[in-house]
Order: C-alpha cells, then sequence, then structure tokens
C-alpha cells in the first residue's frame, strides 16, 4: 500500500500537521546561544534578537533594535523571549520510533532479551503490527521527542514489516512536523522479501510525499558484516545513488556480540569509496569501536551515535566511545525503555565520561585537579555534531542561514532554574523537558506555552492508548522469554552469561521483583 492510500485505513487522520506559522519570526530579549562560525565555537548574545525569515534564521544580533543591514518585515510576529534561553533544537541521530507502543514493557530488558522480544524479527515473527499502530506508534514517539525540544530525528525505521506498515511510519514522520531523516530498513523478513522492500523504497522515493516537508529519505541496513551478502549490498549501494539517500546508517555492536557493520567491515568491501560522498555513514552505537575504526572515521569523515542510556540499559556499553567524540553525536535508541529526550542522554553522557576519565587519575593513585569535559562540550554533541553527522552545517546551529530549529526554555519560572548566569550550564545541567516552552520547526511552531501545537493532539492521544493497549496485550500473551539453557548467542556464538543481581532489601528476597503488566 503506498502513502497516497492510507488516508482511508486511518479515517482521514493522516493529513499534514497543521500548526500556527508566520512568513516571520522576531525573538527578542532573551539570551541566545548562537554558534560563531569564525571561530567554530559557542557565542552567547545576552538581550539578543533572532529573525527568522520562512524556514531560515536570517539574522542574529544584541539588543532589540536591529543593526542597519537587517531589515525586518512589516508583518513580523515579534516573541518577547525576556528572562529566557533560545537555544537550537537538539539532534537525535539514532531512534526507533515505531516502538512507542511497547512503553513499560521492557524496563528490565538486557540485548539478548530485547533480539528475543522486541526487536524487528520477533515482532514481525509474532505480534505483528498492522499500518494503523505503525502510524500512531510513530506519531506518539516524535510528540513525545518535539516535547522535549529534539527537532530532528535519525530514524532507523525497521518497523518495515510491509508496503502498507512502511508508508504508514513515513507518513507518520511527515505528519508530525519534525525533521525526520527517515532511514528505510532493509532486512531478510519470511512474508516480505528484500526484492519488495527494495520496489516500495523506490515507489516512495519516486512519489515523494516527503516533498516540501522536512523529512528525508535515508536507507539503513544492518547486513555490512560479518558475512556480508555481496549482491544485497550492491543493490543498497546502487539505491543509495538512484535516490541521493539522505542518510545510510548502520547498528555496530563488536566486542562479544560480534555485531560488527564496522568501519573495517566498510573499508574491506571499499564501501567509504564506492557510496556517494555526499551520504553521510552514522554507525549507531559503535560499542567497542577499534582504534583503526576511529581512524577510518576520521579518514571518510562519517561518525558514530552514541546513546548512552542504551547502551548502559542493555550491556553492549561504550568503553571506547569517548575517544571518537570529534565524530560522533547523541542518540536514544529504543525510547519505550527509558528516557526519550536528548538532555537527559547528554547529561548522562557527560557525566559517564567524566567518572571514566576522573578514574584514570584516581587509579595512578592521584587526585583529579582538572574536569575532564565541559557542559560546553556536551551541548555541541547534542546540537552541532549532530548537523554534522548528518552533513548538514544549518543544523544545530543558531545562525544566519541556518535552518529555523530552536528551542525557548523558561529561563526562571522552576526552581531548578532560579539564578542562572551561565546559559549552557543552565540547560545541559539543570534544565529539564518542563522547562522546554516553545519549540520551532522549519520555522513553524510546533510548541508554543508549553503545549503542543499540532489540532490533531488530543485525537491522537486517545487513539494511541487503544494502540498501545492492543499492541501490549499480544506481547504479553504470547510470552516469549529469554534463551534455553545451552544455547548461544546466534551471532557471535559465544555462550550465554548470567550477570549478578543485586540486592536492595534487609532479609530475605532482594526485591528485584517482576513487571507490573
Amino acid at each position: 500500500m503506498h502513502a497516497n492510500h492510507l488516508g482511508v485505513l486511518l479515517s482521514g487522520l493522516l493529513v499534514s500537521a497543521k500548526s500556527a506559522s508566520a512568513s516571520s519570526i522576531l525573538f527578542s530579549g532573551g539570551t541566545i546561544i548562537a554558534f560563531d562560525r569564525a571561530t567554530n565555537s559557542l557565542d552567547v548574545i545576552r538581550n539578543g534578537s533572532v529573525l527568522v525569515t520562512d524556514d531560515r534564521i536570517t539574522s542574529v544580533f544584541a539588543g532589540s533594535v536591529p543593526p542597519s543591514s537587517v531589515s525586518i518585515p512589516s508583518d513580523v510576529e515579534e516573541v518577547d523571549i525576556t528572562n529566557k534561553i533560545l537555544t537550537p533544537g537538539f539532534i537525535d541521530t539514532h531512534r526507533h520510533g515505531w516502538q512507542t507502543a511497547y512503553k513499560t514493557l521492557g524496563s528490565n530488558t538486557s540485548l539478548v532479551d530485547y533480539f528475543n522480544r522486541f526487536g524487528e524479527f520477533p515482532t514481525a515473527a509474532n505480534y505483528p503490527f498492522t499500518p494503523e499502530e505503525i502510524y500512531y506508534s510513530q506519531l506518539a514517539g516524535l510528540y513525545e521527542a518535539l516535547n522535549a525540544g529534539v527537532t530532528t530525528t535519525l530514524d532507523h525505521a525497521h518497523g518495515t514489516f510491509s508496503n502498507a506498515t512502511s508508508s504508514a511510519s513515513f507518513q507518520a514522520s511527515i505528519d508530525s512536523g519534525a525533521r525526520v531523516f527517515w532511514a528505510y530498513a532493509f532486512h531478510e523478513l519470511e512474508n516480505y522479501p528484500l526484492s519488495e522492500q527494495f520496489a516500495h523504497y523506490r515507489s516512495i522515493f519516486t512519489e515523494a510525499p516527503h516533498l516540501n516537508t522536512p523529512t528525508t529519505l535515508g536507507i539503513a541496513y544492518d547486513g555490512f558484516g560479518p558475512n556480508p551478502n555481496q549482491e544485497i549490498i550492491s543493490t543498497i549501494i546502487s539505491l543509495t545513488h538512484e535516490t541521493n539517500a539522505s542518510v545510510l546508517t548502520t547498528h555496530s555492536v563488536q566486542g562479544p556480540y560480534g555485531i560488527t557493520n564496522s568501519p573495517e567491515d566498510f573499508a574491506a568491501q571499499s564501501l567509504f569509496t564506492s557510496l556517494p560522498p555526499t551520504t553521510p555513514i552514522v554507525f549507531s552505537h559503535a560499542s567497542f569501536l577499534s582504534a583503526v575504526g576511529a581512524q577510518l572515521l576520521r579518514t571518510y569523515n562519517h561518525t558514530i551515535s552514541i546513546t548512552p542510556e542504551s547502551e548502559m540499559h542493555y550491556g553492549h556499553t561504550h568503553p571506547t566511545s569517548h575517544l571518537i567524540l570529534d565524530h560522533a553525536s547523541i542518540g536514544v535508541d529504543t525510547h519505550f525503555t527509558f528516557s526519550t529526550d536528548i538532555l537527559t542522554q547528554t547529561r548522562m553522557w557527560l557525566q559517564s565520561v567524566r567518572r571514566l576519565l576522573y578514574a584514570e587519575v584516581l587509579n595512578r593513585w592521584q587526585v583529579p585537579v582538572n574536569n575532564p569535559m565541559s557542559a560546553n562540550q556536551a551541548f555541541l554533541l547534542a546540537t552541532r555534531n549532530g548537523g554534522l553527522s548528518l552533513r548538514r552545517e544549518d543544523l544545530g546551529i543558531i545562525a544566519p542561514g541556518a535552518k529555523a530549529d530552536l528551542v525557548i526554555w523558561d529561563g526562571g519560572t522552576g526552581p531548578n532554574m532560579w539564578g542562572w548566569r551561565d546559559p549552557v550550564a543552565a540547560v545541559v545541567l539543570h534544565g529539564n523537558v518542563g522547562d522546554v516552552e516553545g519549540v520551532v520547526v522549519d520555522g513553524r511552531w510546533k510548541k508554543r506555552g508549553g503545549k503542543l501545537t499540532d489540532e490533531r493532539f488530543e485525537d491522537v492521544k486517545m487513539k494511541f492508548a487503544e494502540v498501545a493497549r492492543r499492541v501490549q496485550d499480544r506481547v504479553v500473551e504470547a510470552g516469549v522469554g529469554l534463551p534455553g539453557e545451552g544455547e548461544r548467542f546466534v551471532v557471535s556464538g559465544l555462550e550465554f552469561g548470567n550477570s549478578t543481581v543485586v540486592d536492595v532489601q534487609v532479609g530475605e528476597g532482594d526485591g528485584y521483583g517482576g513487571l507490573f503488566l
């Protein structure tokens, strides 16, 4: 089923998201976390102004009176941001939006448990989503991201179980109004052969329902190594060229897991040179990245997406990721299991890196003097670096010519934001989702006055509640569990092992308990 046929299925709700917009918006009176291209650094402007025209930032200046070189349109919408902080929108470089309906089912999962129950293959085999379920699950997840100030998402869209579910996921991305790099995941499914997936991808590209929207079409594939199928990879290379794919992304979890898709795999197959030079490659997680892999990323200017909470939650970890932060950005991953906002992920990563590098000094029996990672660096990972990972100099910054993807932070209503002086530290270390007062994507309001602006919000909220209940009931009834005794991890062939379970309870029992489903 193609995207233009989905309207009947979804009862007329698949219309482009409507939101208040103006041809020009002037934000004035607030503290602007801008970016200075000349010095390649953040530039804080107090009592600053930002002029947006259509989908672009056209001017950034100090004070409320524009310089003579700046012309303010007579019909401009003026927005007073006194006592507020204006930042670029956050960029999430790894997410699976369709999984929103699984929320709270995976709170104690390991990566093996995830693969058994919630990944694309067990979902397709045991409790496949309908197109309607995919649509509302994807849309609800993007609402959640927008609400948290995430304006750009790279979606590794492996809810591609059929033509209809793939179209539904793509259409939901378009309808959200978010900036979505929607990467069509190609995978070998029993009832949906790759030949159909390739044909459907081409049809989406040809029909172009995303034309003149912030959503773009990319590719995701996880078969680059080990043991790649060269025929499939040749087709993917051709499709990437043919459609000028906005991104190519792959999961890379090396070490004991053996899910390589590593930079070394790409180099061995000459993929860095045979893929279009304009298409960025994002290696999600890159757990156990080697020194050679890091060198290849720097040589060919490709990046990794670090998903801090995911990598700690599931156990694939990130032992070397702090060594490649010049070619890294921040992602969320499976947002149904934990925090969906990039701010929380960024804060976790900042403190994780600090702890790791402090430990190096302490283990030498010395006392650390300096702090090894700054709030500024964390902020850049969540914004500017995300744009660079996607080969987009116009994303993740506030500067003339950049896309008008902006977040207004309430700088003083909540006690957590009282008394701040450094706006970067205020956001990175003290802010939370509740402080996100306004969100603009492509020059259009998506959240204003603390509320999402989509007029369908209440309808989508109710519909998603129905969808989530249906999906969760199917998962609970299926009762898929952990691997049996004596089994091995299918990719690497290594034995499974049990983690030590902590004890938080005095007396009998350890307090672990089960899920309250």
